[in-house]
């Protein structure tokens, strides 16, 4: 599957320079905080949309055609930016660069599920999410090419980058995969089960969207140049890769509810020095950047271990689909609000929103814990990492019996 491998990743590089090569351009043409955040939370709300109708669009096409479709309408929207400049255009080219990378998410994650059996595949599941975060990082280098075209240059390079993607999937001799079947499953019903796996999801969510949103806009704000606001999106980006195996082992250890509360409360420490620190200058905030990206990328695959501790392995699939909409409904709203608390402090605020997120969030978690007894440790699943990028992404967790389904939330929430 390493034609299909790479294939995303040529895609995710290209959206990754892409988002901050965004923030950027909105910090430099004197865009409003708040603006600048409604332009980022189109992305977050097309994601969710996408998600709900990618499994149509690859059962009327098939896989192949559908990754094709939709990374070509990814590219052609993303040349567009510069021929289109405003926020209005901005937002709805946005929403429409999340519904095509929804799609293509699934197309990929269907594939390797289908093509990956039980021995291997949680092999192909941590590959897969090195390749995810991996590309995102290294997308940032595009921004720092010589350019003299006055920006144009890194939307054609990410537009070409995310075209080259259709070429190793096109030219794949392994059969496509049939769609994702439907099984139903109430929100309403996983909410009752797992309240703070909601409630993680969301906030990850509300702290992922700020980030990825405003973190750009950030870094041009307090003075960084084009070199030191993509070196620190790098490193938040390859911070929360590597943080993820050591937090989600210590989840192993002890209370998983414990574990999260207190990664709430490290966020909430490091979001308050990044609000002190980070307008002293390039070297504070390079240091600060992994443990921020560390502390904030994990809580999403922590959220969803808790929640398996409570579910069957059959679920853990259309389950993911309801932590999901709670990460993405966070993500619409987390560029929104952390704007919001720029404006009244400065560019400082978009840490101080973090930091507010993981002070609620370890507080409902403490509060929860008081309410339920914990999970024997013994009893406790293996935390396994999980991006936050479609329902489908879970079929590849080798817990999960070799199934694709999607999910919906309409159904009764007493059925089992």
């Amino acid at each position: 599957m390493s034609a299909l491998l790479a294939g995303v990743a040529l895609v995710l590089a290209g959206t990754g320079a892409l988002g901050t090569m965004l923030g950027l351009q909105m910090a430099v043409h004197g865009y409003s905080a708040w603006l600048a955040g409604l332009v980022m939370s189109a992305y977050f709300l097309g994601i969710v949309l996408g998600t709900f109708a990618g499994q149509r669009t690859i059962a009327r096409v098939g896989h192949i055609r559908a990754f094709a479709a939709l990374a070509a309408t990814l590219a052609a929207a993303t040349l567009a930016h510069p021929f289109l400049m405003g926020a209005a255009p901005w937002a709805a080219l946005r929403l429409l660069e999340g519904y095509c990378l929804a799609g293509l998410f699934m197309c990929t994650e269907s594939w390797l599920n289908e093509r990956s059996d039980n021995a291997v595949r949680g092999t192909v599941f941590a590959v897969y999410q090195i390749v995810v975060y991996l590309a995102q990082g290294a997308g940032q280098v595009v921004l720092n090419l010589p350019d003299a075209s006055g920006g144009y240059l890194a939307y054609a390079i990410a537009s070409i980058l995310i075209s080259l993607a259709v070429v190793p999937v096109a030219l794949m001799r392994v059969a496509a995969p049939d769609p994702p079947a439907l099984v139903r499953f109430g929100f309403r019903r996983l909410y009752a089960i797992s309240p703070l796996g909601i409630a993680g999801a969301f906030s990850s969510g509300l702290l992922l969207g700020a980030i990825y949103g405003l973190g750009p806009y950030f870094a041009r704000q307090v003075g960084l140049d084009l070199g030191g606001t993509t070196a620190f999106m790098g490193m938040v980006i390859v911070g929360g890769l590597a943080l993820q195996w050591p937090i989600g082992r210590l989840s192993d250890r002890f209370d998983r509810r414990a574990v999260l509360c207190w990664l709430c409360f490290a966020i909430a420490v490091v979001g308050l020095a990044a609000a002190v620190l980070g307008g002293l200058g390039r070297p504070w905030l390079m240091a600060l950047a992994p443990l921020l990206g560390g502390v904030t990328f994990t809580l999403y695959p922590l959220s969803v271990s808790h929640a398996n501790d409570f579910i069957a392995p059959s679920d853990l699939v259309p389950m993911s689909g309801g932590l999901l909409v709670a990460y993405g409904v966070g993500a619409m709203a987390g560029p929104t609000g952390a704007a919001a608390v720029m404006a009244g402090f400065g560019p400082e605020g978009l840490f101080l929103f973090c930091s507010a997120v993981g002070v609620l969030t370890a507080a409902f978690g403490r509060w929860r814990m008081t309410v339920r007894a914990a999970v024997p440790n013994e009893e406790q699943g293996a935390f396994q990492p999980v991006p936050s990028t479609t329902p489908v992404a879970a079929g590849l967790d080798p817990r999960v019996p070799p199934v694709q389904p999607t999910f919906d939330f309409e159904a009764d929430p007493q059925r089992s």
